[in-house]
């Protein structure tokens, strides 16, 4: 039987796809702002093939609901399940070093704090945190973090790492700090009491440390997913930087095709959402070369090297490689490896369709983490190397 989860902060969805695809089963989900919620439901009825009332969203903010109200509403009717996860990405701006920087007192990063309270509340078995780079390299945000998950040191051990899409598969440059955490109720009916007093000891130096980069490398526990072919990405393959735009460009030998923005680019006419893109006005669309990311605006991709990170916001998206325009909404999907069947509808604006799919995380990677999850619970073992 599939375990289940609730998912706050799910926006398109993509983390929620990647569960799905590694056997979880998300019952019950939270998103607040309506036109993220509109595309979600339709393009989880058109992956499913089901109607769009069979993905009911609770759309309260997550400030006005209360563990009690979520576990009457996810569960109701049902026994509260002995095995159950709550996975998350709370809005990242306020943390991010490209955002506003203002942290814990910023509007969105206040639900950070939020969402690890519902977690103490709701007492999952396992939970995932996902945030940007920032809130682990910056020391006032990293602080913070450390507040929220000393609230659940008592019942929680973790294990924090930042992931590179790239690394992964994922033709993208997109750093993210990921969080695991697993009940100790849960982990004491497999492993040796041993073993989870020296992970929870680890997770205490940790803490005490302001999990300081250099130290929390050191203490992993948790299998997080690895692909050898993709290791070190960025400093492992003669990546091209820039070409006249127009021009015929050959792949590098050397250069994973699964990395490269191009070969995801094809054969994409009769996808839905392939149309749809901001018309171009500006001469800049066809000066700016191949490859040329170095500017703020008007950072044109390369079809033989990876994407920067899809953050799509204030109808910035991406150029084309070869075409004098922005991304279309598809090129965009692809990017953050959305399945073809996955849709987006007429109704939303384009704005709020590159803007959900900018915060989403890639589906390819979401599966890998959401897999190796599935793997404890399995084979109800723990690698512990610590």
């Amino acid at each position: 039987m599939a375990i289940p989860v609730l998912s706050f902060f799910t926006g398109a969805g993509l983390l929620d796809l990647g569960l799905h695809q590694a056997d979880f089963d998300v019952i019950w989900r939270n998103e607040y702002y309506k036109p993220f919620v509109e595309g979600f439901q339709y393009g989880f009825a058109k992956y499913f093939g089901a109607n769009k009332d069979d993905f009911p969203v609770c759309s309260k903010s997550i400030t006005d609901i209360t563990a009690y109200s979520i576990r009457n509403e996810a569960f109701s009717g049902k026994v509260w399940p002995e095995i159950f996860g709550i996975v998350g990405g709370p809005p990242c701006p306020d943390f991010s070093v490209a955002g506003n920087n203002k942290g814990q007192h910023g509007d969105n990063g206040k639900l950070t704090g939020i969402y690890f309270d519902q977690i103490a509340g709701l007492q999952p078995t396992f939970f995932v945190f996902e945030n940007v780079k920032g809130i682990l390299s910056t020391e006032k945000h990293r602080e913070y973090l450390v507040e929220q998950i000393r609230k659940l040191s008592n019942d929680y051990v973790f294990d924090i790492k930042i992931l590179n899409s790239l690394d992964f598969g994922v033709p993208q440059d997109r750093e993210r700090v990921i969080v695991i955490g697993f009940h100790k109720s849960y982990l004491t009916d497999i492993m040796d009491v041993s073993e989870l007093n020296e992970i929870s000891k680890a997770n205490g130096c940790l803490l005490d440390a302001g999990m300081h980069r250099k130290l929390f490398t050191k203490h992993e526990w948790f299998s997080w997913p690895y692909l050898e072919k993709f290791e070190r990405a960025k400093a492992s393959f003669d990546w091209p930087t820039t070409n006249p735009f127009g021009e015929t460009i050959r792949k590098p030998r050397n250069v994973p095709v699964e990395l490269c923005v191009g070969s995801y680019l094809k054969g994409l006419g009769r996808l839905e959402n392939q149309d749809e893109f901001f018309t171009p006005k500006s001469e800049k669309f066809h000066l700016v070369d191949e490859g040329d990311v170095s500017r703020k605006s008007f950072k044109r991709l390369h079809r033989w090297r990876y994407s920067p990170t899809a953050a799509y916001g204030n109808n910035e998206v991406h150029l084309h490689p070869s075409l004098p325009r922005r991304l279309s909404v598809r090129e965009a999907m692809k990017i953050q490896t959305i399945p073809d069947n996955y849709a987006l509808p007429a109704s939303m604006t384009l704005s709020s369709k590159f803007k959900t799919i900018g915060n989403g995380v890639p589906v390819k990677l979401a599966y890998l983490i959401a897999n190796e999850i599935s793997q404890i619970f399995k084979n109800e073992k723990v690698l512990v190397g610590i």
